[in-house]
């Protein structure tokens, strides 16, 4: 449920009606816009919103059809704007992410964000710990690999990204990584969505590889319950009947999810094509579609890499689609930030 506010509603009206909704048992979440202000009262209480109608300041009662409350565009019009080191990811912005898909040494950390930090790169992504398909494949080198991430983007004035697979592990992230991400296969894992909700640190949510919108959402419901509002989507493609592609992009999440919902969404082409020859073109669409970012693997030398080489560009690919990029954002009403 809603409470919309009246333009002129004083703070006293504001947080009389947080006290009432919080007598009647929900959950009152402020949300103050540009013109308006907006009360969500979340739990699923019976009350007559009449009562919550006849008290000063305001303006309009909305019951909110969706499962998903905090994330729906209903709450908040305006787009939310995400910022780390300097990066913007929603509204007119769109933020770039770029690394390796896995630390595999400082060295080659360091190789690689000495080439991203020229094509003006300021976030950094590489995985320590591995969710792999196969038991024997490279898992990722654990805390050592935060550790290299972590002095790696210090060296070179960036932010980090890297993906946390258990709740466990969160007291290590805290430590080393500026946004934490949830990989697809752990959408729904909820226990550590709750977790996630009590930090104060952003969070890229990866879609599930069979996930509805919905779903979705309600995964990332779960993390704004919690206290934390700072959450990104990304679409990293979906399983399909196609074996071409490793998985099947789903670009028309984008203005799906802008019509849903206030939070920004971005997009992982090189987990979405597995190809790295059709990285740069799904690129291009992602951001000719109006995507609030992009997270795309780089390898110093994608030949070698210990995980998804295939799907990596080499610097010199990332720095000319970055040049093309830069020209199609203006076009949709965007810039590369």
């Amino acid at each position: 449920m809603l409470v919309v506010m009246n333009n002129n509603a004083s703070e006293k009206d504001i947080n009389r009606v947080i006290l009432f909704v919080e007598s009647r048992g929900f959950e009152p979440r402020l949300c103050r816009g540009e013109e308006k202000c907006v009360i969500a009262a979340v739990g699923n209480k019976q009350i007559d919103k009449r009562d919550i109608e006849l008290l000063p300041g305001v303006h309009e009662v909305l019951r909110i059809s969706t499962s998903y409350k905090l994330t729906a565009r209903a709450f908040q019009h305006e787009d939310t704007v995400i910022e780390v080191n300097g990066v913007r990811f929603g509204d007119k912005y769109t933020g770039l992410i770029a690394g390796p898909c896995a630390v595999e040494s400082y060295d080659q950390m360091d190789e690689t964000a000495q080439e991203l930090a020229e094509s003006n790169v300021k976030i950094l992504r590489g995985g320590a710990f591995k969710p792999r398909t196969s038991p024997y494949a490279f898992q990722g080198l654990g805390e050592e690999g935060l550790k290299i991430l972590r002095s790696v983007a210090d060296n070179h004035s960036m932010a980090v990204t890297s993906e946390i697979m258990d709740v466990s592990q969160l007291d290590l992230f805290m430590k080393y990584v500026d946004i934490l991400q949830i990989g697809a296969r752990n959408m729904q894992n909820f226990n550590l969505l709750k977790e996630i909700g009590k930090i104060h640190k952003p969070v890229i949510l990866k879609r599930g590889l069979a996930s509805t919108f919905e779903e979705w959402l309600m995964s990332a419901e779960y993390i704004m319950a919690g206290g934390n509002g700072q959450v990104i989507l990304c679409e990293r493609g979906i399983r399909t009947f196609e074996s071409y592609t490793r998985n099947t992009l789903d670009l028309s999440a984008i203005p799906v999810i802008k019509k849903l919902s206030h939070l920004p969404i971005i997009v992982d082409p090189s987990h979405g094509t597995g190809l790295r020859d059709k990285v740069e073109p799904m690129s291009r669409a992602a951001v000719a579609a109006g995507c609030d970012g992009l997270i795309i693997e780089v390898h110093h030398c994608p030949d070698c890499a210990m995980c998804d080489g295939a799907q990596s560009l080499y610097p010199w690919q990332y720095d000319l689609l970055y040049k093309q990029i830069k020209q199609i954002a203006p076009i949709v009403g965007k810039e590369i930030v």
